[in-house]
């Protein structure tokens, strides 16, 4: 449990830093102190921080690369992983919409967090730091090096640790709005991780699930919930899950069939 603490802190740590710096750079350039980044500031912050991220937990050796999982040629898996996070997509924000707004802080953390993340979507440069770094450096982090350590921690009690690292994995969005959906994608990774000792799957899961939000952003002009994307009405709502959820559930059918086990990376 100290470890995965002691990664989740250097994440965090780093993350920070990273910020400073780029604040710091920016107010040189500029003059004066800034309150608030541009977008491709922001982008450059999120680059720095990402690969300073691998860079750091490579180097210390809390996560590993291996290509032992890729030899095995494990193509079906990932495809199939790509499917379960495109099928995943409409039930999870379905059941996010049951949650209640939030008011006070939480309300500004959420609307602070959305306006970032959409000027980012709205740049170029936007793709990268919202679906291509993020799948590497947080399955690195939360797969490769916390749920790791937790497994090794309480063998006995898998489940447990799998839904405990997915809670640190929400609870790091510092969005209220994102965290049940990080959540529950958490323990959906947790598992793919568990089954193959591998942050393969939960990279191509993941990056499926962050394309397909970057995209429904532009094809919808920032849809602000379900009924943007599927129009008003409860029958295309019901049809929109059910068509889902048929995508869903044969996907995960054959990743529990298909998953198998190799070296830890």
């Amino acid at each position: 449990m100290k470890k995965a603490i002691l990664y989740i802190f250097a994440f965090l740590a780093v993350n920070f830093l990273a910020q400073f710096l780029i604040i710091l750079v920016y107010s040189i350039v500029h003059g004066g102190l800034a309150t608030e980044l541009p977008p491709i500031w922001n982008i450059a912050m999120l680059v720095l921080y990402s690969l300073a991220t691998i860079l750091l937990f490579m180097k210390m050796g809390w996560a590993k690369w291996s290509r032992s999982y890729i030899r095995s040629h494990p193509w079906d898996v990932l495809a199939w992983s790509v499917v379960a996070s495109l099928g995943a997509i409409v039930p999870s924000l379905f059941l996010q919409g049951f949650i209640p707004e939030w008011s006070g802080w939480l309300k500004e953390l959420s609307d602070d967090t959305n306006a970032q993340l959409e000027g980012l979507m709205s740049v170029p440069g936007g793709y990268m730091v919202i679906a291509l770094l993020p799948p590497v450096v947080e399955e690195m982090v939360f797969r490769g090096a916390v749920l790791k350590s937790l497994l090794r921690w309480k063998p006995g009690h898998s489940w447990a640790m799998i839904a405990l690292s997915a809670l640190f994995f929400a609870l790091i969005h510092m969005n209220p709005a994102q965290m049940p959906h990080a959540f529950l994608i958490g323990l959906l990774l947790g598992w793919m991780y568990k089954r193959t000792g591998s942050i393969v799957p939960g990279v191509a899961y993941h990056w499926a699930n962050n394309t397909a939000a970057y995209a429904m952003y532009h094809l919808f002009y920032n849809p602000q919930s379900l009924t943007d994307i599927i129009g008003p009405g409860t029958r295309p709502l019901l049809l929109a899950l059910l068509f889902s959820l048929c995508i869903l559930v044969p996907a995960l059918i054959q990743l529990n069939a298909r998953m198998k086990p190799t070296k830890t990376e």
